[in-house]
């Protein structure tokens, strides 16, 4: 368990330190979300197997769009707890809260991740250590009020998450309804392009119910804390989270 205290202890960290931030000129920007998300990690042959991943974040919870995200990716199942994922994914965030983007924009990345699973007196675990090589679209103004591509911004991300999974009640000896709660911390690194080193914290909690064959379903919340660019903004965002996970193999 000295994982989930040093998380509790990140978390800590970083909400202060952007309070005081925000104490020193910076504004806060509250807003309402809807993240609905598909993850799917599909063996396929031996060790190898496909990620799948589908998200429709949507803005005032489900009325106006906010990010669409798709994350496809392969992974390699090193051993039992172990799996590495190497994967592309495709990003377009819309205009949205009070302090919006001037036009949509796309990005592209390339990351690389390891998802490491324990168990602990019956909690269930997860670590995932990504990497992101994120290419991000300037959009300018272009004719008839339109925008149009500019140019691409660089930029590398470290992601850090932890989950716990905690059963409730027992059924034949197993638990099918638990409550999850995770953390997710995300850093940029060199070369920044002006964004700060801090980008964002995620803090979840969550009810869950593990399905027969399918896989499992959670309807949970999450406030992400998030620097904008420019670091003189920061988002409060109230999430709505309701997530399908399988693991069933192709072809069955």
């Amino acid at each position: 368990m000295k994982a989930s205290l040093i998380a509790a202890a990140v978390f800590c960290l970083v909400t202060e330190s952007a309070a005081g931030q925000s104490a020193t000129g910076r504004v806060w920007d509250t807003n309402h979300h809807g993240w609905f998300m598909y993850f799917g990690d599909h063996p396929v042959r031996g060790k190898w197997g496909a990620h799948l991943e589908g998200q429709w974040r949507r803005h005032d919870v489900i009325t106006k769009w906010q990010q669409l995200l798709l994350r496809p990716g392969v992974n390699y199942q090193f051993s039992e707890n172990t799996m590495f994922t190497l994967g592309y994914a495709y990003v377009k965030t819309h205009p949205y809260g009070d302090y919006p983007a001037n036009y949509p924009f796309p990005e592209h990345r390339m990351y690389q991740q390891v998802l490491v699973k324990q168990k602990a007196a019956g909690v269930r675990l997860q670590h995932r250590l990504r990497l992101e090589q994120r290419f991000i679209g300037r959009m300018i103004p272009g004719g008839g009020g339109a925008a149009k591509l500019d140019s691409w911004r660089y930029q590398n991300r470290y992601r850090h998450f932890f989950k716990a999974e905690v059963p409730l009640g027992r059924k034949g000896g197993r638990s099918n309804w638990y409550v999850a709660f995770y953390d997710e911390i995300f850093v940029n690194f060199a070369p920044k392009h002006g964004a700060g080193t801090f980008d964002q914290n995620r803090a979840y909690a969550a009810v869950g119910h593990i399905l027969r064959k399918s896989g499992k379903i959670e309807v949970g919340y999450m406030n992400q804390l998030l620097a904008r660019r420019n670091s003189a903004i920061l988002e409060s965002n109230h999430t709505l989270q309701i997530a399908f996970f399988t693991s069933r193999p192709f072809g069955k």
